[in-house]
């Protein structure tokens, strides 16, 4: 009985979401965007608020001028997740979501994963921006916001709160939550302008660098900063020193850095997601996605690099770094116009950020994975009313009390976490089948093995039995995948993914032992290594399967193991009050999910609502 139950349950958790005919106007847009189309789709999703929000308190606590390399590192390994993305779209053929796709692909437990952290990142992204709208306006009319609400209120904040509550990005939260209940939206041409005047001060800023910058600031000493610490009247707003140099803290503070930095590029999934209107898929949305990841990573490095060119990086401004920096290097005049261009670009991209988070509650409560009262449509303003109103009060409580570091930390795990679902996704997907028996089929080896029964002894079955197993771990019976060989993939994937993340944990906290040649860790660490490669091996064995697809992923199971240990690895950089946070977002999610979203599922109500319509088989009609 309880083998039963949990057998059900399983296969609750991987039912997936059957996909509705294709609208009318997917149909008259398939195949109307060709590579730059796309690639531009790509830069306007990333190439958002993230570079006005982050580069300032990666530069000054983290990384210093080696941001660039953090930079790099963020890029490289989303060009990994991104070719793993290519795959998992082409498996659904039509446009919409990661949600979407995880769900009808997967089963209903990653798509729950996938949304409800996607939701985590919308609201807390709706907060990081409007904390840098707020930061930035204070900084225009002198910082006396700040001043008075710190003066007033920081000794009454914990530690692990913010200095001081941002009423005004409270506010600022509320009013367009307030917009978004009327039904006011954003139209495409307002952001193309808002995205031109963004790409208009980034270019301006690293142009601006070669004028002041200082390459000495990539040069700094201990003197150098016993000098500012002697000059400066505020020696609290200076950052750490670290060792100096352009890698003051180290592979750590790069490393570190560049799990937040992956942030930055999250938007090329919506390349993927609008991969059925492509002109030549196969060919366009790879180049997309390595161009549109290329081009970001060009503008991130060009204005990291001129931010630290232009202000020694323990004198950064974290929460308005451009505005300080065009003061202190005497172009005041400047900031205002730079100010007013990153006011714009975030405003367009708080209103878009927090309509598209009501819009996927809304999504996954239609779905009833989240409670059915969220999916209510105001007959008046034909909006979420809701939905808007409860996600609006969420992140305008966040951006109240947080500060843009544990709000970053958050957004940039949660998106290293949903990369990794799609990489082990795509590994276990190129070697399982759809095709599936009816309850009477047998399988081969179900016949094969009936016979053996028959013809020997219990005893010798088992020992046939184990070896049949052994054997099909490096020699399987079929060319194409069967249920047995997607299972032996299926846990040798779950297998590889602890296995990384215990070698991730050891790389992250004592690397200098390893690499020292410690007799403990260095052959914990070797030990792992084969293992790893052991079960790769298994996995490379097993037959995989021959769906054509517009592409796939080269080098498999290399390339998808590759990703997921990069962004494990990514992850355990992590703080333990992020993962704390992170936790109890978790938990409140499966509570949710396990409390209500299994049993009120759009599959599980179709299933109640069809048991009662149906006669039973041995029911005879009237």
């Amino acid at each position: 009985m309880l083998l039963q139950d949990a057998r059900q349950l399983g296969q609750k958790l991987v039912r997936r979401r059957p996909l509705g005919p294709r609208e009318e106007t997917e149909h008259h847009t398939a195949g109307c965007l060709n590579t730059l189309d796309l690639v531009i789709i790509g830069v306007r999703r990333m190439l958002g608020a993230g570079v006005h929000i982050l580069v300032g308190a990666v530069a000054k606590y983290i990384a210093g001028p080696a941001i660039v390399l953090s930079f790099l590192v963020a890029a490289l390994s989303s060009l990994l997740s991104g070719l793993c993305y290519i795959e998992f779209g082409a498996r659904v053929p039509r446009s919409g979501s990661m949600y979407l796709y995880s769900y009808s692909i997967m089963g209903q437990v990653y798509g729950f994963i996938i949304g409800w952290n996607r939701i985590l990142s919308l609201t807390v992204g709706t907060a990081c921006i409007a904390r840098a709208w707020s930061s930035t306006f204070d900084s225009l009319i002198g910082n006396h916001v700040s001043q008075a609400l710190e003066g007033t209120f920081s000794l009454y904040m914990p530690y692990y709160l913010a200095k001081y509550p941002d009423f005004f990005a409270l506010g600022l939260v509320l009013l367009l939550t307030g917009l978004l209940v009327l039904g006011v939206h954003v139209l495409p041409q307002v952001n193309k302008v808002f995205m031109g005047i963004n790409i208009s001060v980034l270019i301006f800023i690293i142009v601006s660098s070669f004028i002041r910058g200082d390459l000495h600031n990539w040069k700094l000493t201990e003197q150098d900063y016993t000098l500012n610490t002697s000059e400066s009247s505020d020696i609290y707003s200076l950052g750490p020193l670290g060792s100096g140099g352009f890698v003051p803290f180290g592979l750590d503070g790069i490393l570190r850095g560049a799990a937040l930095c992956f942030y930055m590029f999250i938007g090329f999934d919506s390349i993927v997601t609008t991969g059925e209107k492509a002109q030549n898929p196969q060919r366009s949305i790879p180049i997309s996605i390595v161009l549109s990841v290329s081009i970001c990573f060009v503008a991130y490095f060009g204005v990291s690099a001129a931010l630290t060119l232009m202000v020694p990086y323990y004198e950064i401004h974290p929460d308005s770094p451009f505005l300080q920096a065009f003061l202190h290097v005497g172009w005041g005049p400047a900031r205002y116009v730079v100010g007013v261009g990153i006011l714009c670009a975030l405003s367009s991209s708080l209103l878009n950020t927090m309509f598209a988070m009501s819009w996927l509650i809304y999504t996954m409560a239609e779905d009833g994975l989240l409670f059915r009262f969220l999916a209510r449509i105001s007959p008046r303003t034909r909006t979420h009313i809701t939905v808007i109103m409860i996600s609006g009060n969420l992140a305008g409580l966040l951006a109240l009390l947080f500060h843009f570091s544990d709000l970053m930390d958050l957004m940039s795990l949660r998106s290293l976490l949903a990369n990794l679902v799609v990489d082990f996704s795509v590994l276990v997907l190129r070697y399982h089948s759809d095709q599936n028996l009816s309850k009477n089929q047998k399988t081969e080896e179900e016949t094969e093995m009936e016979l053996i029964v028959k013809e020997r002894s219990l005893d010798s079955v088992l020992e046939t039995g184990t070896s049949r197993i052994l054997k099909s771990l490096w020699f399987p019976a079929s060319t194409i995948p069967t249920r047995k060989s997607g299972q032996i993939v299926y846990g040798c994937a779950f297998l590889l993914v602890l296995l990384l993340t215990l070698l991730s944990l050891i790389l992250a906290q004592w690397p200098s032992q390893v690499f020292s040649g410690d007799p403990g860790l260095t052959t914990v660490a070797v030990l792992l290594l084969l293992l790893i490669t052991g079960v790769t091996a298994i996995i490379w064995r097993q037959p995989q399967d021959p769906t054509a697809l517009h592409f796939r992923v080269p080098a498999l199971p290399v390339l998808p193991l590759v990703s997921i240990f990069v962004n494990v690895y990514l992850m355990v950089q992590m703080t333990t009050w992020t993962w704390v946070l992170f936790g109890i977002w978790m938990v409140i999610g499966f509570i949710i999910y396990f409390g209500y979203g299994i049993r009120h599922n759009l599959e599980e109500n179709t299933e109640q609502h069809t048991s009662l319509h149906l006669p039973n088989a041995g029911q005879k009609h009237p």
